[in-house]
């Protein structure tokens, strides 16, 4: 062989071996002229069976009588490309979700010469993306219905089981009136057990209800609202609202980190830090602390489970979720979930 010849020769024997796509040429009028071993492999037909064969035949049949695969041509020989993602069929007739590469070939003197066609077989990452956009849905009505019931127990607890023991407390302070003061001090205590029961029930519907309209309001609210007795910071750099399940959930983690500051960390200080970080919400919640290596030995079993919640959440949203800390230098909890609609998040996959 002659020397000059032998790069063409190396390319042509590392099409031929590539596996994992299917390689060949097609004639200026479509019809199949030279087949690799990947489209061997993801197709089904040997050379001798294809070569010759208009590439029409990997089609499907309400594709090939719409003219799909003459356009597709067609475009290429005009823009010099075609590219998409979509369904062609193998030689046993089962389909494929492929992605498809047309490039336009032209000799030195501008006359077209053929098509070189690259296919990829992407059914298995399709089925993957298919199920982890499925998780993602069933995950989002999983979060909403949380929140609804969380809602429905907020405002049975305020409407029925609070006022109900608001009127046990006036009733007792009525009959402490009229009792001796033996008596009366007996009551009193009951009363006063009655209002503790009432402030504890009102923190739990607080708690199960995000206050306000929006992340920032809603947290803003909840920090307001239970960190007395800390300096708070809330300071965002968001894009615009999230979408309501990715709210939720970064709500939710913020709530456990916050309340594992409040009952663990002896805190003075606590920031909370929100951004806008690559199609999702980073977020920071850090604190002037006992640091991690305490909160693990204050209440270790609660102050576990509350990470692991933490953790899941995240991770089920589709995120990450990290927790460090050094004793008596505070605790950083940070994450970072997903925050793009999945409608546009199909399309820029597809981009």
């Amino acid at each position: 062989m002659p020397e000059h010849d032998r790069p063409v020769e190396d390319m042509r024997l590392l099409v031929q071996s590539i596996r994992d796509y299917a390689i060949f040429m097609l004639d200026p009028r479509g019809r199949i002229a030279s087949w690799n071993a990947g489209a061997e492999l993801i197709k089904g037909y040997t050379a001798e069976e294809i070569i010759g064969t208009h590439f029409s035949v990997f089609y499907p049949p309400d594709a090939v009588a719409a003219g799909k695969p003459a356009m597709e041509l067609e475009v290429a020989a005009a823009e010099g490309r075609w590219e998409e993602e979509g369904w062609r069929v193998r030689k046993d007739g089962t389909r494929f979700w492929a992605s498809v590469v047309i490039t336009a070939l032209y000799d030195g003197h501008g006359d077209l010469r053929g098509f070189g066609k690259v296919t990829r077989d992407l059914t298995e990452r399709r089925s993957m993306a298919r199920a982890l956009d499925e998780r993602g849905m069933l995950l989002a009505h999983l979060v909403q219905a949380q929140e609804r019931e969380r809602r429905r127990i907020a405002s049975d607890v305020h409407d029925d089981t609070i006022q109900s023991m608001i009127a046990v407390g006036m009733r007792l302070r009525l009959l402490e009136d009229s009792l001796p003061e033996e008596y009366a001090a007996a009551v009193r205590g009951l009363d006063a057990a009655v209002d503790g029961a009432v402030v504890r029930l009102r923190d739990l519907a607080f708690q199960l209800r995000p206050p306000g309209d929006g992340l920032v309001e809603g947290l803003t609210g909840y920090l307001e609202q239970m960190m007395t007795g800390v300096t708070w910071e809330l300071s965002h750099d968001l894009d615009g609202e999230p979408p309501a399940e990715t709210a939720i959930t970064v709500f939710r983690v913020c709530q456990e980190a916050l309340t594992n500051v409040r009952k663990h960390a002896k805190a003075a200080t606590v920031t909370v830090e929100l951004a806008s970080l690559g199609l999702g919400v980073q977020v920071r919640v850090r604190d002037d602390g006992v640091g991690l290596a305490a909160h693990d030995g204050h209440d270790k079993q609660a102050g576990h489970f509350g990470l692991i919640e933490m953790r899941e959440r995240a991770e089920m949203a589709g995120g990450w979720w990290a927790i460090r800390g050094e004793p008596g230098m505070g605790t950083t909890v940070e994450f970072w979930v997903p925050a793009v609609a999945r409608e546009q998040a199909h399309r820029l996959g597809r981009a």
